[in-house]
């Protein structure tokens, strides 16, 4: 599903380098659930950034899906984005003038879909979220809770290959983050590939692998016994 070897990147500051990334290798095959930790300037919001196409690594090899990710133009990287992967985020983002079932839409309409087919996705992914009667709603309407829920739906509507979640319960309650959570563990349970970035243990320990950073490298990569967020809701 994705392979990254010897991945390096580095930011000019000043007049100096800060090298961010130092030779990363990672591997995720289909149907993990995969969490990234790490403190602030460990790397995994550049390795998170590199993954989803945001940026570009230095060095190094990352191939998704069997495709080579290498000098992308603005216009590819957007077309492999919405191929390959869903994004979920800490603060939802979120179009605040669009309902509910408009947001989940919009990436229907980059995939050229015609509009009956978008509103009958984007209602169907609402409905799998347990959304569908909020579909008229505005963000501002909405819970924290709820929010996320549109963002899952989202990042779901083009059957995206991997999902990349970044502090996906960085702005929620404890109860709404587990409730999150079990939604996240049923998708990979069905067969979603999820990529999880937080800083949060017990989230952490509700995937089924923790990749830990730090200072750019690797420090450890182990397998865990999943904790089932079902048991906390």
């Amino acid at each position: 599903m994705l392979t990254i070897k010897k991945l390096h990147k580095s930011y000019p500051i000043g007049d100096r380098s800060l090298h961010v990334l130092k030779g990363i290798d990672l591997s995720v095959e289909e149907g993990e659930m995969v969490a990234i930790m790490g403190s602030s300037g460990s790397g995994k919001s550049t390795l998170l950034n590199i993954i989803g196409m945001l940026d570009e690594a230095d060095e190094g090899e990352y191939i998704l899906d069997g495709v080579t990710i290498k000098n992308l133009t603005e216009k590819k990287a957007a077309i492999y984005r919405n191929k390959f992967l869903g994004f979920i985020f800490q603060s939802f983002n979120l179009i605040n003038y669009k309902t509910a079932q408009e947001n989940v839409s919009l990436p229907l309409y980059y995939q050229g879909l015609k509009r009956k087919e978008r509103q009958e996705k984007s209602l169907f992914h609402l409905e799998k979220v347990g959304l569908r009667d909020w579909a008229d709603h505005h963000p501002s309407e909405l819970s924290g809770g709820q929010k996320q829920r549109v963002a899952i739906a989202r990042a779901l509507a083009a059957n995206p290959k991997l999902l990349l979640a970044d502090e996906p319960t960085g702005a929620l309650d404890t109860k709404t983050s587990y409730d999150i959570m079990a939604f996240l563990q049923q998708l990979n349970d069905e067969g979603k590939t999820l990529l999880i970035v937080t800083h949060e243990e017990d989230i952490a320990n509700m995937c089924k692998r923790i990749v830990r950073l730090k200072d750019g490298v690797i420090m450890e990569d182990v397998k865990v016994d999943q904790v089932r967020a079902e048991q906390y809701v």
